[in-house]
């Protein structure tokens, strides 16, 4: 496989000439927001879909200079009929796996401290058992280490620790490199990595280097009491109560709500200010190039690229890249179409079941692109 590490101009420009020290973020454009009419049919669309698809959502668009859309539909959910708001924070659920891991690790790569192709032994010595010598880290960001999609962790463990032991030694299910298998085990195990080489559980590190330097003031893990009254509530839990200000993935939950497959909580107009930035970052772009996978797998590094029956549609550019959450969120960059999307849900308010999520994505993403294209 071609390597794809950043170079040396790339690096200076995500994280200057110094190791140490606050990263230096080109600011974001002015956070106002164009209206027009051009917005009407995918707006409408998303209000036709409030208490089918979700009890409420927000899509943003825009591009690296502007910010042209920030709306809101629907309500909170099933027990709160309060009006969604632009600053409504939602549970990301695995969008956790790009705007924190992979962020954290492209910077961490970029400084020379992660290799994408050494094993993932030199930086988790407790990930053993027959194969895993095998298994690198670029097999982690792709999804073919070999690993299990998932064990219920939040049953077997008692502990942190526990359930971190019980990632380390679960047995590989495939030959790494041979077979695309979505994987949170892996992203818990990347989760390791960062935190082994920063010195530094991943919400305090991801807060330093990413969301205090971009002004994302809306983006955390483990969210304060003060925010529960804007934070839209998730699934109905086994004791019938709603869940609310608590990571709704419940290994994320078993692991103290901080984990690098889930567990991020965020706004959309802080996701504009990141995809601003990304759109910024040339450097970056090599991350979110295809890699090549076993069985036509659409994967890019943590990131996906467009494919049939993608998330983002049918109309973005071939170098687009995107990631979706279980709660029903997504986000899309197009850097050939200077262009983001990004759709926050709370789709399992109040059962998961609720899968109309699925055909909702691609037809906002379509409504979007054709909304800004011009007329022949």
């Amino acid at each position: 496989m071609p390597r794809a590490t950043l170079g040396a101009a790339a690096a200076a420009l995500l994280l200057g000439c110094a190791h140490h020290g606050p990263v230096p973020f080109a600011a974001p454009a002015p956070e106002h927001v164009q209206s027009g009419r051009r917005f009407g049919p995918v707006m409408d669309y998303l209000r036709s879909q409030v208490d089918s698809a979700f009890p409420g959502a927000v899509l943003a668009v825009g591009r690296r200079d502007s910010v042209l859309l920030v709306a809101a539909v629907g309500h909170y959910g099933i027990d709160d009929a309060r009006s969604v708001t632009p600053e409504t924070v939602f549970d990301l659920a695995s969008l956790t796996k790009v705007i924190g891991l992979t962020t954290a690790c492209m910077f961490l790569a970029s400084e020379g401290k992660l290799e994408l192709d050494a094993p993932v032994q030199r930086y988790v010595p407790t990930f053993r058992g027959p194969g895993k010598d095998r298994v690198t880290i670029r097999h982690l960001l792709t999804h073919s280490s070999g690993l299990p999609a998932w064990r219920p962790l939040y049953i077997e463990a008692t502990t942190r620790a526990a359930a971190v032991a019980l990632v380390d030694t679960t047995g590989l299910l495939r030959q790494p490199g041979d077979t695309f298998v979505y994987s949170d085990l892996g992203a818990i195990l990347l989760t390791q990595v960062v935190e082994g080489l920063t010195s530094q559980r991943l919400d305090s590190y991801l807060d330093a280097r990413v969301f205090r330097p971009l002004g994302m003031t809306s983006t955390r893990f483990l969210p304060p009491s003060a925010w529960r009254d804007r934070i839209a509530p998730t699934e109905r839990s086994q004791d019938g109560t709603i869940i609310r200000g608590t990571v709704h993935d419940e290994n994320a939950w078993k692991l103290g709500g901080v984990s690098g497959h889930a567990g991020l909580f965020s706004t959309a107009p802080d996701l504009a200010r990141f995809a601003q930035w990304l759109l910024g970052q040339t450097g970056f772009l090599e991350w979110t190039k295809r890699q090549n996978l076993p069985s036509g797998s659409s994967r890019a590094l943590g990131w996906d690229t467009p494919s049939e029956g993608s998330s983002g549609g049918t109309k973005l550019g071939a170098r687009a890249f995107g990631h979706t959450g279980f709660t029903g969120t997504s986000i899309w960059i197009d850097p050939d179409k200077d262009l983001f999307i990004i759709l926050l849900t709370n789709r399992v308010n109040p059962t998961r079941e609720n899968g109309r999520i699925a055909r909702v994505r691609p037809r906002v993403a379509d409504l979007v692109v054709d909304a800004l294209t011009p007329p022949p």
